[in-house]
């Protein structure tokens, strides 16, 4: 799973990076130019904290989440300062389109020293221009795609019907985002997405806005902008140097401040379940392991995800709630209180389930 931090320059893409990693990049602009850096972070889970003061494993394995910051947006197709307009790069466009979603970081802080792109700080403003360069960038793709299909039907070689029903597809979505709607709020089948999969299109990929606040700073009212899947509000330079503290540090750093959790625990978990994704378990002495699948997977595809002879010689898996283990302890009293089931290969895995899967090979 990879989510793409992306953001006008001087927004503090590279401050919530450097939050999520614990790093110390410098957080200077980039002029303009695409970099992108990496990482993996493990996904904050307080039911696999659980298992382990249960199991005491010799080894812990939380979900990861693969962050990457992007610089090279910069809202010119809106227009920028100069009134200038551009379109984003192949380059930006290559990077951007191997994301399975983004995090778009908007600037709410006030700070004299660091001047914004736009000359002002206004959140709203600053979303809408980022949604019309990534609806921009989709516009372009399918209006180059129609002209393709067109010439292709004059010249003929391939099933006319089949002609017909892409033009008809893009047709809808030329008219979607000429309205200004990103595209994953266009009804779409199943069929239609797997067809466009091979395609570049930013704004099917969900979105995370957010909001990057100063200290003690409350977070702004952006209801009026609503291409977007959910908001998190966080002090991102807080956030920061909390992160780079030693865990007992920053426990009694956020005692301190009255902080039950940091916020980017939360920004962390909003976007795992962005991308529709849960977590099931395996548990044991050796290893107690969150493993990382979509919503609605099978038991024999959740099993495949641990290791493919496990789907391959699937048959059978012993499920039990995340709850009923929590609370019985072992997966022998969960047995012995009738809370361990026994499911087949077309079970839908529940988010937080334990399971062992029983397979022959």
């Amino acid at each position: 799973m990879r989510l793409g931090i992306i953001g006008l320059p001087q927004s503090g893409k590279t401050t919530i990076f450097n939050a999520l990693t614990r790093g110390d990049r410098p957080t200077a602009m980039t002029g303009g130019r695409v970099e992108v850096h990496t990482a993996v972070v493990d996904v904050p889970d307080t039911r696999l904290d659980r298992l382990v003061e249960i199991y005491h494993p010799k080894k812990i394995s939380p979900a990861k989440v693969i962050y990457a910051d992007i610089a090279g947006l910069n809202g010119s197709a809106n227009g920028n300062s100069n009134g200038n307009k551009g379109e984003i790069s192949g380059e930006l466009i290559n990077h951007l389109a191997t994301m399975d979603g983004f995090l778009h970081v908007v600037r709410c802080f006030p700070d004299e020293s660091v001047a914004h792109i736009m000359g002002s700080v206004d959140p709203q403003r600053d979303i809408a221009n980022m949604d019309t360069e990534l609806l921009l960038s989709d516009l372009i793709v399918v209006e180059r795609k129609l002209e393709r299909l067109g010439e292709e039907r004059k010249k003929g070689g391939r099933d006319k019907a089949a002609i017909e029903r892409e033009q008809e597809l893009f047709t809808r979505l030329q008219a979607h985002l000429s309205e200004e709607k990103p595209l994953r709020e266009m009804e779409l089948t199943p069929e239609e997405l797997k067809s466009l999969s091979s395609y570049s299109f930013l704004t099917l990929r969900p979105m995370l806005v957010v909001l990057n606040l100063a200290e003690g700073q409350d977070a702004p009212d952006v209801s009026g902008v609503t291409s977007y899947d959910e908001v998190v509000a966080l002090q991102g330079q807080l956030e920061m140097e909390i992160a780079q503290l030693l865990p007992d540090e920053a426990k009694e750093f956020l005692q301190e401040y009255g902080i039950t959790e940091p916020s980017l625990n939360r920004m962390i978990q909003v976007s795992y379940d962005l991308l529709g994704l849960q977590s099931f378990f395996t548990v044991g002495e050796d290893d107690c392991h969150a493993w990382t699948v979509e919503r609605g997977s099978t038991a024999r595809r959740s099993a495949g995800t641990i290791h493919s002879d496990l789907e391959k010689g699937f048959i059978r898996a012993e499920v039990v709630s995340y709850e009923d283990l929590s609370s019985l302890g072992s997966l022998a009293k969960a047995r012995e209180a009738g809370k361990l089931r026994v499911e087949g290969k077309e079970y839908i895995v529940k988010d937080g389930e334990i399971m062992h899967v029983l397979f022959n090979v």
